[in-house]
């Protein structure tokens, strides 16, 4: 499902368990270091949870609010605070609706709340927030009108998936209709993971190990593999995808996938391997690991920045992942320049008028 107002303010993304609420809602993250004062930077990777539809879900009973992460429920000065902290001039809002619907209709509904929502956060907070259209694959028709709404009508910059629905996965033909939809658009397809098919909803795989820690990254990888076998970029060569978390797994699988993509359905030949890895767009949320095995498949004007946040923690992102980012070697000062901001605007010409 993807994860993905007037009441945004209320409730955007709810403190995780090492943050603080300060004054005016603020988020005050312990030990956080130092401001990253040029406000300059896009962040591609920033989730969000509508206020309104999160109330509309519990009263239809689709949701019980109280088993969600308490992250799901901060509010825009939270999101804003934070922002400021790590030098984000703009944040593209990924939408979380994580529920099970009964009906088409239902999806429509669940979409258009969130859809409003974020026309308002973006609104409300001119040059700070931008958004995509959340798509359910599994239901094409829902997301024939999501792409039609969001992308024709509303502004949204492209369009969030999930790596699979119900164990299929990304470049399945099934999805073909709706693939084709997006590349008439020319469509940005921000891609995210969730638990990986057949395991029960809400439990860890391996107990004592969240899933978000080892299985998102293997939902990633799946689903890059699966549009590279089904060469899901040849077909539809108008749109283009993100792969969040530096790809998950796919940069140290490279190699394998080159000697072995024989073996595969159709088989994969090594030169469609290295010409996907270059084809896709990667992000940095994580943080991400070294980036010395990311840049030796992909120019680095493919990397993205993105902090994962609410989910990730502010402390995270500022004293783990941006100084990670800084000090990391693999990168030129240059290439950090695009990484933060350059790199954004090359892919989404849009968000240099939000």
């Amino acid at each position: 499902m993807p994860e993905s107002a007037s009441t945004f303010g209320s409730a955007l993304l709810g403190p995780a368990s090492d943050e603080r609420p300060g004054p005016a809602g603020d988020v005050l993250a312990p030990g956080t270091g130092a401001v990253h004062a040029n406000r300059s930077k896009i962040d591609m990777h920033h989730h969000y949870c509508a206020p309104e539809w999160l109330d509309w879900a519990a009263r239809h009973e689709l949701v019980d609010p109280k088993r969600l992460p308490p992250w799901t429920r901060l509010g825009t000065d939270a999101a804003i605070a934070f922002m400021d902290r790590a030098g984000i001039a703009t944040a593209v809002l990924k939408p979380m609706l994580p529920a099970r619907y009964h009906s088409t209709a239902q999806q429509r509904e669940a979409i258009n709340i969130t859809l409003q929502s974020m026309i308002e956060v973006a609104t409300s907070h001119p040059g700070r927030f931008s958004f995509y259209v959340p798509l359910f694959l599994d239901d094409p028709d829902a997301s024939s009108w999501a792409i039609r709404r969001g992308l024709g009508q509303l502004g949204a910059v492209g369009v969030n998936v999930t790596a699979n629905y119900g164990g299929v996965y990304l470049g399945d033909p099934t999805y073909d209709r709706v693939f084709s939809e997006l590349n008439e658009f020319g469509a940005v397809v921000d891609t995210h993971p969730h638990n990986l098919p057949d395991g029960p909803p809400g439990p860890a795989t391996v107990p004592g190990i969240p899933n978000f820690m080892c299985d998102f990254l293997l939902d990633t990888t799946r689903a890059a593999v699966n549009m590279i076998s089904k060469r899901t970029l040849d077909r539809f060569p108008d749109i283009s995808v993100i792969l969040p978390h530096a790809g998950g797994f796919l940069p140290y699988i490279a190699t394998r996938l080159q000697a072995l993509g024989r073996f595969c359905e159709p088989p994969v030949d090594p030169g469609t391997v290295r010409e996907y890895l270059g084809r896709f767009h990667y992000d940095t949320a994580g943080p991400m690991a070294s980036a010395a095995t990311l840049l030796a498949h992909v120019p680095a004007e493919r990397i993205l920045f993105g902090t994962d946040w609410p989910a990730a923690p502010g402390d995270t992102v500022t004293d783990l992942a941006l100084p990670a980012l800084d000090s990391d070697p693999a990168f030129t000062p240059e290439q950090l320049r695009g990484i933060y901001h350059d790199n954004a605007l090359r892919l989404i010409p849009q968000l240099a008028t939000v």
